[in-house]
C-alpha cells in the first residue's frame, strides 16, 4: 500500500482520500485551515491524520488537490519540502467560461509545477478527467496519467489500483496539456453531448 498526502480539504481531496483509506492506505490531510484538515481526517478515519501546512508532507505520494491558480503557489511555498517526492497535480486551467484552458498552448500546470519542483521530485498528472462526485462512488474508472518519470508513473498505478480503479499511462509530462484538454471535453460532454454530470472518460479495449 502507498503513504500518501493530500494538500487540499475540498471535494477531490475528499473523494481521493476516501478511496485511499478504504485501499489500505495511510492517508494525510494538509491544508491551510487546519480546523478543515483536522475534520476531514476524522471524517476519512481508519489511517488517515492531518498534517501541518508547509511542513515536510508524511506522504511519499503528494496530491496537490487545489483550484489551478493556487497549485504552483504552493508547490513553491513548500519548496524543497517536496524534495524526494512524488508531486501529483490534479488541476484543470480552465478559463472562467470554462470552455478553453487559461494556460499558453506550450505548457501545462503540471509541467509549471515541474519546473518549480526541488530536486529529486517527480510529477504525475492524473485524476483532472474525473468529477469528484463521480469518482466518490466507487465504480470502477479510468485514471489517465502523464509524467517523466516511469518510477513515480509505477508508484501512481499502484496507488490507482488500491483505490478500485484502472491507472492508463499516456506518456510524458508534456501531455498534461492534452490531459488538461480532456477535461475541457468532459465538461462539453456534461454541458451538451450528454446533458448530465454522473459521466466519465475511459478507454475501451476491443479484441479482434
Amino acid at each position: 500500500m502507498s503513504s500518501i498526502s493530500i494538500i487540499g480539504t475540498g471535494n477531490m481531496a475528499r473523494s481521493i482520500g476516501t478511496l485511499a483509506v478504504a485501499g489500505g492506505n495511510d492517508v494525510e490531510v494538509i491544508g491551510r485551515d487546519q480546523a478543515k484538515a483536522t475534520d476531514l481526517a476524522k471524517t476519512l478515519g481508519g489511517s488517515a491524520t492531518a498534517g501541518e501546512f508547509g511542513a515536510v508532507p508524511a506522504g511519499d505520494i503528494v496530491i496537490v488537490a487545489l483550484k489551478y491558480a493556487d497549485v504552483l503557489p504552493v508547490v513553491t511555498q513548500y519548496g524543497d519540502a517536496l524534495a524526494d517526492k512524488v508531486i501529483v497535480d490534479i488541476s484543470n486551467p480552465f478559463n472562467a467560461e470554462a470552455d478553453g484552458l487559461a494556460i499558453p498552448d506550450d505548457t501545462s500546470i503540471a509541467q509549471q509545477v515541474a519546473d518549480a519542483a526541488p530536486a529529486g521530485a517527480s510529477v504525475v498528472k492524473a485524476f483532472n478527467t474525473i468529477f469528484g462526485h463521480v469518482l466518490k462512488t466507487g465504480r470502477k474508472l479510468d485514471v489517465f496519467m502523464a509524467g517523466d518519470d516511469d518510477r513515480a508513473k509505477a508508484a501512481m498505478a499502484e496507488l490507482v489500483k488500491s483505490l478500485g480503479l484502472r491507472p492508463l499511462d499516456v506518456g510524458g509530462l508534456n501531455m498534461a496539456h492534452w490531459l488538461e484538454g480532456m477535461g475541457l471535453i468532459l465538461m462539453g460532454l456534461a454541458r451538451y453531448g450528454l446533458g448530465q454530470w454522473d459521466i466519465a472518460l475511459g478507454a475501451t479495449e476491443f479484441d479482434g
